[in-house]
């Protein structure tokens, strides 16, 4: 009972280190969490083995009524060569071209290196609304694809915005010569 225990909660600790606010992790964890309250409930010294496809995550399902619908003019952005340490910014533009208000709940970079900025006011039908990325070229010499996650009360819910950069390395002030 206890080697079960320690075995999902490390499971479950493994998962949240790798998840990087990932959903479908977010939803995993949950039901680990679940099973984990069943079993520390379940005093008794047979176990019920769970089957695999109870552990699938659930598809979200439209939602009924008028939604909001957010038309990005690009979703795609070319910041081309840059210096390393440079920081540059991309303004994303969207339009709500829906039913209802549009609101958005998240945006997440796929690293540390971009910070996102989004509207955070509804924006109303016909409205215009912003994601802003801003990308920290510092340690990231080289081809540089990254994305921005954005999550609102659209259909679906989410839209990857990408970006992308060629970040020259710094120069070496303090080369020690050819090596040998």
């Amino acid at each position: 009972m206890k080697i079960t225990f320690r075995l999902l909660t490390a499971l479950a600790l493994v998962v949240v280190m790798a998840s990087c606010n990932d959903r479908a992790a977010e939803k995993r964890i949950a039901e680990l969490e679940s099973r984990l309250a069943q079993i520390e409930g379940n005093k008794s010294s047979t176990t019920t083995p769970v089957a695999a496809t109870d552990a699938a995550p659930v598809a979200d399902e439209k939602p009924e009524g008028p939604l909001p619908v957010a038309q990005f003019q690009k979703v795609e952005h070319d910041f081309g060569t840059i210096t390393e340490g440079q920081k540059v910014t991309y303004t994303y533009k969207l339009t709500n071209n829906g039913e209802a208000p549009l609101i958005i709940q998240s945006a997440q970079p796929s690293c540390g290196c971009t910070v996102p900025t989004f509207s955070q006011e509804p924006i109303p039908v016909g409205g215009s609304g912003f994601v802003t990325a801003e990308f920290d070229s510092s340690g990231k010499p080289g081809i540089n694809n990254k994305t921005i996650t954005v999550t609102s009360n659209t259909w679906p819910k989410v839209t990857t915005l990408r970006f992308k950069a060629m970040v020259t390395p710094k120069a070496d002030a303090g080369a020690n010569g050819p090596v040998k």
